[in-house]
């Protein structure tokens, strides 16, 4: 049986599955069943600065409509109350399980929001990632001016912590390995490779919006596969946690030949439930003895970019090979 073991952000992992941030991990009980099934780290649900923001302002307007003098004290309270349930869960999940608790923020500003980066190192988080997303809306911005964003907050949150940051990022930009590098040279330890956002829906029976589909699909790999094998080729300073579209062992350890450290799983644990952790990881493992792999790093980066005989495949962007075939 293979030795699974592996390292992301400096941290020593029972095996490379890491359940991302979502509703799985957002109590106590929740975390020690994935640590009980086998997990090898969890990042927390992630704290959001817009959902506080709301519900401060929803408390403002309701509760101090009469009371003017009184607004600063509810947008403050409705702010720290959140982030004093965040930070208690922090505390309790690291007392109830054995594996890294990482934290996750979801911010959108470089204000004084970032300080809270600082309590959370405080209540014991194993490291942070950086949920980051900004919109691309505005035609008067250009693209240096939304990565400059990501810098900004990055530097700012990384000079509040000491603890390993990691920032999991969406595929829109134009130049992915240059950001990375850039994220890099800013103290950023590791990219989470990519983050599923929210997208839009039209329900044409009632006339509104809703969500699409919210869970990821197998056929969903291929997208990190690409960039990881290529990100991890090209910026191997940076530590990968390869995510979306991972619903096998066998999946995992694609990404992994591709050259990530670790894999966030949390769709396929919602269809399935815990147990499918352990499964995945059998999976893996009986793939590996197959191929007499002894550890991670004997088949981590071996389908990297940098190391095989045609690194064009992970360039190629058109189906020219496919459709010639075609009769």
């Amino acid at each position: 049986m293979a030795n699974l073991k592996t390292t992301y952000l400096g941290l020593n992992l029972k095996n490379p599955l890491i359940v991302s941030s979502s509703g799985l991990t957002d109590n106590v009980e929740k975390i020690k069943k994935l640590a009980e099934a086998g997990a090898g780290a969890v990042v927390l649900k992630s704290l959001f600065e817009e959902q506080i923001n709301h519900e401060a302002g929803y408390l403002s307007q309701h509760e101090t409509s009469n009371y003017p003098e009184a607004l600063d004290y509810v947008n403050n309270y409705a702010k720290s109350n959140s982030v004093d349930e965040y930070l208690t869960l922090i505390e309790e999940a690291k007392k109830a399980v054995d594996i890294p608790v990482i934290a996750s923020i979801n911010c959108v500003s470089a204000k004084e929001w970032v300080s809270f980066a600082k309590q959370i190192e405080a209540a014991g988080a194993s490291a942070l990632e950086l949920n980051l997303f900004f919109v691309p809306n505005d035609k008067t911005m250009k693209s240096v001016d939304y990565e400059d964003l990501y810098f900004n907050l990055v530097s700012a949150v990384k000079e509040q912590v000491n603890i390993p940051i990691a920032v999991k990022l969406g595929y829109q930009f134009t130049n992915l390995p240059y950001l990375v590098d850039q994220l890099y040279f800013r103290g950023v330890k590791g990219v989470v490779l990519f983050n599923k956002f929210y997208e839009p829906d039209i329900d044409l029976e009632n006339m509104k919006f809703k969500s699409s589909e919210v869970f990821s699909k197998p056929s969903d790999l291929s997208r990190p596969l690409r960039w990881t094998g290529i990100i991890s080729s090209q910026v191997d300073e940076v530590d990968i946690a390869a995510s979306t579209g991972v619903h096998s062992g066998e999946a995992m350890l694609k990404l992994l030949m591709a050259g990530a450290n670790a894999v966030q799983v949390s769709s396929a644990i919602y269809k399935n439930g815990p147990e499918v952790i352990g499964k995945f990881l059998e999976e893996m493992n009986a793939i590996m003895d197959q191929k007499n792999f002894k550890t991670i790093d004997d088949c981590r980066g071996l389908m990297s970019y940098r190391r095989i005989d045609d690194p064009a495949i992970y360039e190629r962007s058109q189906f020219m090979k496919y459709f010639s075939n075609l009769s």
